[in-house]
């Protein structure tokens, strides 16, 4: 490895992304040396932030963490992990706590305990929530705050990490550069140990629920490192995304179907119910799905809450209301047009119980790993929960570093508004970035078949030859589009978040995750 002049180091712990999974990490490391890369102000630009449902954990009084893991596995179509899953949902009461500890204001009655909300295929009312639909913010805000009040975690905003260095098989940090300077000399930051925490990648897809600068960026980054990836092919779609044309679409969240919320078309008909016993609160697959087939039929679909909220919906789900107001619904007398929109992903770089990746040195934390817990459709709202899990793991993991009172800002790195959001805007616009995601939404999409995943993998090679300026950024994302179009390809059934209508049914040889290095996924990509 060449050492570069312009190099930075990190004194301990580097963490590249400031969601939940990040920050959750970085103050569990506390106090230990910690840097955490953002490529905006904290609290922007996040997935966590966005969530709205709030934290899966059993904490009421009836429910129990069995009966919780035994609802992930059965959402996650025969694939989970059991052993993840009791474990992971074991902790998920110490991680509630953690986090009301560090100031999060969780829904609570007049003695104190937890109002839990209910969403799809949960057995019980588990869902720990902020005024109905403002979890993600309320705990970022929180989290945020108690970062500040902690020296030994310095925070370093305005600053996108490119790829990830090795040395002798191991990795020893990444290569980074200011946010909207393409053109300078990468910043190599070193680091003692390496986590990766920076999103999953719903912004590939045309249509998705996540902010701009989700893309595949961290997947992209550890599979060009060498890094395994599982289960690429299981990518979640958010049933109701509230149609308005924007980008990315905001959500209507499935809180709003656990109040009785229902699912119609443009001509009045309620058709989940011949679908799923379980209608609206079917897993999300199913959900998704039907919508989409009523979309392909030629009709609209749209989410009615007026029987089951009226008004209540601006107080109960204010975020919600929000943005049908401003897209000039109202959602109290009229109907919320929604579609389905990518939001999740099932699959990424390959991690153990403790959050360590194939590659010596590196942690992988959030929807950027691959923990085994979602199998192949994660149920509902344990997206948090298992960014603060494996969070807490990661950092015990980690250990071994010499506590720091303080750690001093790097110099000439600061966060520059303008130049940031002129950066975003360019990335956003570019005719290769637009190609891109209308091929993974049209081609790798809710459904999918072999002649159309095929199809997807030549245009992503010709993208990447013909593009004018082919990035490490835009190699990270054609990277993780490719091992998505590939591992679909590969798997030939159809289970959870993978739908393939030339092999519809559920096949028992495939009851397993898939793991693939990039090396394969090209290989399949070049006999496309």
């Amino acid at each position: 490895m060449t050492i570069f002049e312009n190099t930075l180091n990190a004194d301990g712990a580097l963490i590249v992304g400031a969601g939940l999974a990040g920050l959750f990490t970085a103050l569990k490391l506390s106090p230990r040396p910690v840097t955490v890369l953002s490529p905006k102000p904290l609290g922007f630009g996040a997935s966590s932030a966005w969530a709205q449902g709030g934290v899966a954990a059993a904490v009421g009084e009836g429910d129990s963490s069995h009966a919780h893991a035994v609802d992930t596995e059965m959402a996650g179509a025969g694939i989970v992990d059991h052993g993840t899953a009791e474990s992971v949902t074991s902790e998920a009461a110490a991680r509630i706590e953690d986090l009301a500890r560090w100031g999060t204001p969780f829904d609570r009655d007049d003695f104190g305990h937890y109002e839990l909300g209910r969403e799809a295929a949960h057995s019980a009312n588990r869902i720990v929530k902020v005024e109905g639909d403002r979890a993600g913010w309320a705990i970022m805000q929180a989290i945020i705050a108690e970062v500040r009040r902690t020296p030994s975690i310095r925070i370093v905003e305005g600053i996108t990490a490119l790829s990830l260095a090795r040395d002798n098989g191991r990795i020893v940090g990444v290569f980074c550069r200011r946010l909207g300077d393409r053109y300078s000399e990468p910043v190599f930051i070193r680091a003692r140990a390496t986590v990766l925490a920076a999103g999953g990648l719903g912004g590939l897809y045309a249509v998705t629920t996540n902010p701009p600068g989700v893309r595949g960026h961290a997947m992209g980054m550890a599979a060009r490192a060498g890094a395994l990836i599982a289960d690429a092919e299981f990518v979640q779609f958010h049933p109701t995304a509230i149609a308005t044309g924007a980008d990315p679409a905001p959500l209507a969240t499935e809180a709003l179907r656990g109040e009785g919320a229902i699912l119609v078309n443009d001509l009045g008909e309620r058709f989940m119910p011949a679908i799923h016993p379980d209608a609206e609160l079917a897993p999300r697959d199913v959900v998704a799905r039907a919508n989409f087939r009523q979309i392909q039929a030629g009709r609209k679909v749209f989410l009615d809450t007026r029987q089951a909220l009226g008004e209540a919906i601006l107080t109960r789900f204010p975020t919600v209301s929000r943005y049908c107001l401003d897209a000039g619904i109202d959602p109290v007398t009229g109907l919320i047009p929604v579609t389905p929109a990518a939001h999740f992903h099932m699959g990424g770089v390959k991690v153990d119980e403790r959050g360590r990746s194939s590659l010596p040195g590196l942690w992988v934390c959030g929807e950027a790993s691959c923990t085994g817990l979602h199998g192949a459709n994660r149920l509902a709202s344990n997206s948090l929960l298992e960014a603060t899990v494996y969070g807490a793991r990661i950092a015990e993991d980690i250990g071994g570093l010499e506590p720091a009172s303080e750690l001093t800002p790097f110099r000439g790195i600061e966060w520059n508004e303008a130049e940031g959001e002129k950066a975003e805007d360019v990335l956003r616009g570019t005719v290769a970035v637009q190609d891109l995601r209308r091929i993974m939404t049209d081609l790798v999409g809710v459904e999918r078949n072999a002649d159309g995943l095929r199809q997807a993998l030549r245009g992503i090679a010709h993208l990447e030859a013909t593009a004018e300026q082919v990035t490490s950024a835009y190699l990270n994302m054609t990277t993780s589009a490719t091992l998505v179009a590939a591992a679909a390809l590969k798997r030939t059934e159809s289970r959870g978040g993978h739908f393939r209508t030339d092999y519809p049914q559920t096949d028992e040889n495939w009851e397993h995750h898939t793991a693939m290095a990039l090396e394969e996924a090209l290989a399949i990509r070049a006999g496309a």
